[in-house]
């Protein structure tokens, strides 16, 4: 079984609160409450001012050098890149003209290794023209001998045949005209 429960509480205002309204409006209280905030408004001044105030100036400036610091740093590594570009650029064209330079003494070797081949090979093949000249000339002069000897003997023929007489060498070699 449950046991009853009895409240006492109720929803009426007690008697003499009627007409008492917001108490911070309440004008008789104007100046205590003028006191309190002008303590208060000093004592916070002076914690913003001794505490918060140096810790925030303290942070803003340690922030400001980090950045400065790092500005410089930027600089200096900036600095320092553009150095090492143009070291590598100088080495890079002195490289480029040393390859220039080893090409071009490459070029006028090789140059000077083909003129000289073709030296020596036009020296042999004007060597072989003048031997093939020779033997030209060397199997003309023994044709021309093989075809006055035809010509003579075939004379000595031709005329024993026709005429039944023998001719001498020495005269058809003059009637061949040799």
């Amino acid at each position: 079984m449950m046991a009853e429960v009895t409240t006492t509480e109720t929803t009426e205002h007690p008697a003499g609160h009627e007409a008492a309204g917001f108490p911070p409006f309440d004008t008789t209280t104007f100046p205590s409450q003028l006191f309190w905030l002008a303590i208060t408004f000093a004592f916070l001044f002076t914690v913003l001012w001794k505490v918060a105030g140096p810790r925030i100036n303290g942070a803003i400036t340690g922030r400001r050098g980090a950045i400065n610091g790092a500005i410089a740093e930027a600089g200096k590594a900036r600095e320092q890149a553009e150095a090492a570009q143009a070291g590598y650029e100088a080495a890079l064209g002195k490289a480029r003209s040393r390859a220039n330079a080893l090409a071009e003494e490459t070029r006028q070797t090789l140059n000077a290794e083909i003129a000289k081949a073709k030296a020596e090979t036009d020296a042999q093949a004007a060597k072989a023209m003048h031997e093939a000249d020779s033997r030209i000339a060397a199997t003309r002069e023994t044709a021309k001998a093989h075809v006055v000897t035809a010509a003579r003997d075939a004379a000595i023929a031709i005329v024993e045949r026709l005429t039944g007489d023998k001719v001498s060498a020495d005269e058809a070699a003059k009637a061949v005209g040799t």
